[in-house]
């Protein structure tokens, strides 16, 4: 078991260089004048284009049937701790949770949540729920054979599930969704049924992926109120017999072909009888106007269908779109050769529909989804990471999706658009999601508000067998999930060798990195993958530092690759060889090394809060951060210096800051918790639009003259 001790929690310990006074003004974008209060409530939206038939509020909203029915069981449920483990000896399940010590809770709120209702900061393993459930399939579907689906967005960590106190399935993998198919616990005309969780979350297990979920009594330094049991959303679908399969199902919609003007999709189907024929059928729209069709049956011994479809639009097809919509098909940059492209400027959707056919040509399911035709190129060899063939400057922050009363259960599908705009009003591009696999409706507004992100798996804190069974599968599902986004640019599995503290000289923890990459890399070939993300790399496409310095040490640490491949952390950037022998001068394990020309990025930097005034209200005892400002103008300059320390040098082509928004002690975000205004956001804008435009005006530079005619097209960018 692996404890971490307050010496070993050091290297997260806020910094003791609060200055006095404020440094010199770098740039006049800095000359600020606080408004009379700093934390009054932003009202700012961003244009979104929609797709119109499908709905935010469906848990899964970028995979909806057409003939969507479903039932919320998000609400008032039963709820018990088990903290004997009698339970499933004593039958509950069996026996209903009537006359046990309960309380009820709010789903899809953990236990430790006011939102719950319960709102207990204690240390429960196990924990149970109940309530009752009614078929919601029509007669109609019912005698079509439609099937009853229990959905989980996710539940933390393992969860057994029976209806009438039958067992019906259970999951592993508390960041994850799941599906049971309870149709045959309804049988016999049955409309009403009992249903009953056991859910096991050890606070204690240091193997089970937990991210920054604490497993201390009380939440310190860079870790959180861990969020036991359901945390996402619980619903009710009738769904057909035969059916098609989202992400999670294996369906994949491969839209990087920008230059053949090909979708390449990979539809999966459940449910087909043996010996039945099926046929399955992709339909692309562009704003309404059908640009391809293609269908394909399935093989005896398949589950799937692969199809090729050629996307591009005629040059007329272009004009009429741009006539009927200026504002989303006339933005400079966004046709390519016919074809529509996805980025943060022009976040271009291709309606997508996709069908299902039985064997006598009877429409038997129906979906809706979206998907964009966007590039991604990190093997340039120039230092660049490329969206559709050009150099894209990354400005992320570190996202770990918390809220005040909800904890990591987002309060609402706004809320999360409402994080995305927060962003972009501080000049932000994107975000590097971190230690949580978010709710997938973040997703559905990042791709509609043109918003990079990073995927990130909540990470464990001690090595071994069960670690690798669990972690393995549980990243497996997450990168399925999400596969289908083209909001969604990196892969991280990995940070800071969370889980793998060893690197250094233990080759089954390196090999267990290598296996993650290769994993990651079979299932999604398109994207990058940053294996462990700050230092001791293994294997990786993308060279990722993390470094919470001052801006001059900072800036010192990004002069060059020399600097920058040097320790940040105590730890290594790249593993160094491992050697054995008689001698000691055998290489056992080669470890690894930059590859040069690879995408350098800092992704994680910064972390500075703002010191409260004396005996004020807003101090609390274990509020930090890595560094700490005087106040809002100090910020602003620590701020600046930090970023341009990055920037400067020309070395790097993408930062991550830590972070958006403050969370529980860890006060170093741009907003509060609340997601109020810390500093003015257009002081931050300002610095940020700078720190992009140096970036490409750098690149432009130090390129031949047909890489700056390519960067001429980001003028566009650079000058809006």
């Amino acid at each position: 078991m692996l404890n971490f001790t307050a010496s070993d929690m050091s290297r997260f310990a806020p910094r003791s260089d609060v200055r006095r006074g404020v440094e010199p003004r770098l740039l006049s974008i800095i000359n600020l004048q606080l408004p009379r209060d700093y934390n009054s409530p932003l009202n700012h939206t961003v244009k979104t284009p929609r797709t119109p038939k499908m709905t935010a509020s469906y848990p899964r909203p970028d995979f909806q049937r057409t003939s969507l029915n479903w039932n919320t069981l998000d609400g008032p449920w039963t709820f018990t701790f088990d903290d004997k483990d009698e339970g499933l000896s004593s039958q509950w399940h069996k026996t209903s949770l009537e006359g046990k010590p309960s309380h009820q809770i709010i789903v899809p709120y953990a236990f430790q949540t006011p939102a719950s209702g319960v709102n207990l900061i204690e240390a429960h393993e196990v924990m149970w729920y109940e309530r009752h459930i009614t078929d919601i399939r029509t007669p109609d579907e019912k005698q079509k054979g439609n099937r009853l689906l229990l959905r989980f967005g996710a539940v933390d960590y393992e969860c057994s599930v029976w209806v009438n106190g039958v067992l019906v399935g259970g999951h592993r993998g508390g960041h994850v969704p799941f599906d049971i198919d309870v149709s045959d616990a309804l049988a016999d005309g049955a409309t009403e049924a009992r249903l009953t969780l056991r859910v096991r979350d050890s606070p204690y297990d240091m193997t089970q992926p937990r991210g920054k979920q604490f497993w201390g009594p009380v939440p310190e330094s860079i870790f959180y109120t861990p969020s036991g049991g359901i945390w996402l959303s619980v619903w009710l679908e009738s769904v057909p017999a035969m059916r098609l399969l989202c992400g999670s199902g294996g369906t994949v919609l491969r839209s990087d072909d920008i230059e053949g003007g090909q979708l390449h999709a990979k539809v999966h189907v459940a449910g087909r009888q043996v010996g039945n024929t099926a046929k399955a059928e992709v339909e692309v729209s562009l704003g309404g106007m059908s640009v391809a069709k293609a269908d394909g049956e399935l093989l005896r011994d398949k589950t799937f269908v692969a199809l090729d479809l050629g996307i591009k639009v005629t040059d007329a097809a272009v004009t009429d779109l741009k006539a009927k919509n200026q504002e989303l098909f006339g933005v400079d940059g966004v046709w390519s050769r016919g074809v529509a492209l996805w980025a943060p400027e022009h976040p271009t959707l291709y309606d997508i529909t996709l069908r299902l056919f039985d064997a006598a040509g009877r429409l038997v399911d129906e979906v809706q989804t979206t998907t964009g035709m966007r590039s991604l190129s990190w093997q340039n060899g120039d230092g660049t990471f490329r969206l559709n063939g050009k150099p894209y400057f990354q400005m992320l922050f570190l996202d770990q999706g918390y809220w005040p009363g909800t904890g990591m259960t987002p309060p609402s599908s706004e809320a999360l658009k409402t994080d995305i705009e927060l962003a972009q009003k501080l000049g932000f591009n994107g975000c590097r999601k971190h230690q949580k696999v978010e709710d997938p409706r973040f997703y559905y507004w990042a791709d509609r508000m043109g918003f990079l992100v990073w995927g990130e798996m909540a990470n464990a804190y001690e090595f071994g067998t069960e670690y690798i069974e669990r972690f393995t599968s549980e990243w497996t599902e997450a990168v399925k999930r999400d596969i289908n986004h083209p909001s969604l640019i990196t892969w991280t599995p990995l940070n800071e060798s969370w889980g793998v503290s060893a690197l250094k000289d233990n080759i089954e923890q390196r090999n267990h990195v290598r296996t993650l990459y290769y994993l990651t890399k079979t299932l999604d070939p398109s994207r990058p993958i940053n294996d462990n993300c700050g230092w001791e790399h293994v294997k990786t496409d993308l060279t990722t530092f993390h470094d919470y310095s001052d801006s001059a040490e900072l800036g010192a640490a990004c002069t060059g690759m020399p600097a920058i491949l040097e320790p940040k952390g105590g730890h290594e950037i790249f593993t160094k060889p491992i050697y054995s022998g008689y001698s000691g001068s055998s290489i056992v394990d080669k470890g690894a090394r930059h590859t040069p020309g690879a995408p350098v990025i800092c992704s994680e930097f910064g972390g500075v809060n703002i010191a409260p005034p004396k005996n004020s209200a807003a101090a609390g005892e274990r509020d930090w951060g890595y560094t700490t400002a005087s106040d809002p103008a100090d910020f602003l300059v620590r701020f600046e210096k930090l970023v341009m320390a990055v920037v400067k040098p020309g070395h790097i082509c993408g930062l991550v800051w830590t972070q958006l928004c403050d969370i529980e002690q860890e006060v170093n975000g741009l907003y509060t918790y609340d997601r109020q205004e810390k500093v003015p956001t257009e002081k931050v804008k300002a610095i940020m639009d700078a720190a992009r435009d140096h970036y490409y005006h750098h690149v432009a530079s130090h390129h031949s003259k047909g890489f700056r005619k390519l960067l001429d097209q980001y003028k566009h960018v650079v000058q809006r």
